[in-house]
């Protein structure tokens, strides 16, 4: 499953799109200025994921990606 795959899933599950959880992840104190802060883990943002919006490990790690920069969306 290609990257923007994952995102299209969890867009469909959640109602969210990646820009959406940017926001929220800024809200939940994870990021700042639209990076992820130092410290934060990819647990942090699973935990966080799956018990909000009931994703699964690979769902959250793709959006953990996502805050990361390591993918953009549309990859």
């Amino acid at each position: 499953m290609s990257f923007q795959a994952y995102l299209d899933n969890i867009q469909a599950k959640t109602g969210k799109s990646p820009s959406d959880f940017k926001k929220l992840a800024q809200k939940k104190g994870f990021t700042e200025k639209g990076k992820l802060k130092p410290g934060v883990k990819a647990g942090d943002i699973v935990n966080w994921l799956k018990q909000e919006f009931k994703l699964g490990h690979g769902h959250s790690m793709a959006i953990y990606a996502l805050l990361k920069e390591m993918k953009k969306e549309g990859e």
